[in-house]
Formats: structure tokens, sequence, C-alpha cells
């Protein structure tokens, strides 16, 4: 069902590439800051078009990938877990991330003990909290995230490097019908299995629309906002009555992340 969404985006003011992981990500390219801002605008404006509120976070100096405003924190009705990056990098966005949460209002907020890159490794759906393992986020942070949050967490085991985070690799399509879409390869045979024992009737993404960053989307249970170069999943969705909205982020993707990396939900 189509509900309005609360939303938390962070301007690529100080973006840049500085390592890479995918073919997409060369730090010899650099980064148009011009346009890669404008391709944010276009992505903030159309949420506030479909009736989300966006709510900005401030980059600060020094920390490039603050844009990719996902990894913050995971948000479950008002409660916030906090992030533990796995790079020294990035370390400084998890307090900025809860200045801003308490800031606003909210209280039930802890700093974890373990590694965990927010909703990059996180996903939310009405019966489970969704847990990816392998590349960043420790798997002691499964059992943290269960505590804090009274949910049953599922561990998935991510294999393929291209795929470091979850969000990369699965899409929450309607939390409240446990409907997702994921790319299988970028799991390990176990994880796979799972998958299909518990979303029988997922939507299995095709490797050029993973590749695309495809599964890198947000989706408010009607529209699903997602690379342009996905193409592919443009027609299955349509036919599961979702709306694809196709933007384009190609200067973000030189980072290693879309629309779900620069987009943070408030539950």
């Amino acid at each position: 069902m189509y509900v309005p969404r609360h939303y938390l985006m962070c301007p690529p003011e100080h973006f840049r590439v500085t390592y890479s992981i995918n073919p997409w990500m060369d730090p010899s390219k650099p980064v148009d800051l011009p346009l890669a801002l404008a391709q944010w605008e276009q992505l903030r404006d159309r949420y506030r078009a479909l009736g989300h509120t966006v709510h900005v976070l401030d980059p600060l100096p020094g920390l490039p990938d603050m844009v990719y405003a996902a990894n913050g924190a995971t948000v479950v009705e008002g409660r916030v877990l906090g992030a533990r990056f796995a790079h020294r990098e990035r370390s400084g966005e998890a307090a900025a991330h809860r200045d801003w949460y308490r800031a606003h209002g909210y209280r039930d907020l802890v700093e974890p003990e373990h590694i965990n890159e927010g909703e990059g490794d996180f996903a939310v759906t009405a019966s489970w909290l969704l847990a990816g393992r392998g590349f960043r986020s420790s798997p002691l942070s499964h059992g943290e995230a269960q505590e804090f949050f009274g949910r049953p967490v599922l561990g998935l085991d991510l294999v393929d490097p291209r795929y470091y985070h979850l969000d990369t690799a699965l899409c929450v399509l309607d939390a409240e019908r446990d409907d997702v879409m994921y790319y299988p390869p970028a799991f390990s045979p176990g994880s796979q299995a799972v998958l299909r024992r518990l979303f029988p009737d997922a939507l299995v993404a095709e490797e050029p629309d993973a590749l695309a960053l495809g599964l890198n989307a947000v989706s408010d249970g009607h529209h699903v906002l997602l690379p342009q170069a996905a193409a592919g999943l443009f027609g299955p969705l349509r036919e599961r009555g979702y709306e694809p909205v196709p933007v384009d982020l190609t200067e973000l993707l030189k980072g290693g992340g879309s629309v779900k990396c620069v987009t943070a939900e408030l539950r």
C-alpha cells in the first residue's frame, strides 16, 4: 500500500571516489560535483512530488561519503540503532547521524558495540529484519539488532564483493506483504535457499539490472524509485502492480551507491 514516508538525505557537497570495488568506481575519473548535486536534487524533488517528506542532513567537510545517508542508522518504530563503520574514513559519520536524530526528538537511540552500516545491511519487513554480512557489517551486529528492536533477525551471507552491502543485492518492495526483489548470485547457496523458502514469490533480478544497482532502490509500496539503467526490472515490477520511477544518479554510482544508498527511511 502506498503510504507517505519520511526520508533523510545528505547533499553530496564533498563527495569523491577514493576506492574501487566495482567497474563503475574508478578513482581516476573525477566526480562532476555540480552534476552529482543536480542528480541528488532531482531525486529529492521526486520524493516530494510523490507526497513524501524529505529531511536534509547537512554535510560535513572531511566526510565525503555522507551522501550515502542510508548507512548512518537503522530506524524501526522510532527506535534508532546507530552505525559503527568498518572503515576509518567514514567513522565520523556515525556521530553526525546520532546528533541529527537526537536534535529531532529521537530519544530511544543506542550507539552499537559491533560494526553495522545501517540500512546498507539491514532491511525491514513486517516479519523480519534482514541482515547482510560478509564484507562490511559484523555478524555480531545481528544479535545486537535483534535484542534492541525485539524483531527476529535473518542473517544473509553476501559472497560477491560487487554487492558488498545488502541494499545492493536486495530491495524490500512492500514491507507489509514481505515482498522483495533480489539477485541470487550475490548470496551464498545457503542464503539463497533461505530466501527462496521465505520469499517464494520474490522478483528475481537478472545480472545486467543487478550490475546497474537496480536493487539499490526505494519503494513506498507502490512507486519504486530505481536507477534508469535497470530497465529490465520495469516490466516485471509493473506486472506485480508497482510503478517503476527511473532516476539518473550516474555520478553517485561512481561511489558505489544509488537511490537506496542516499536515502534513509525514518520509520
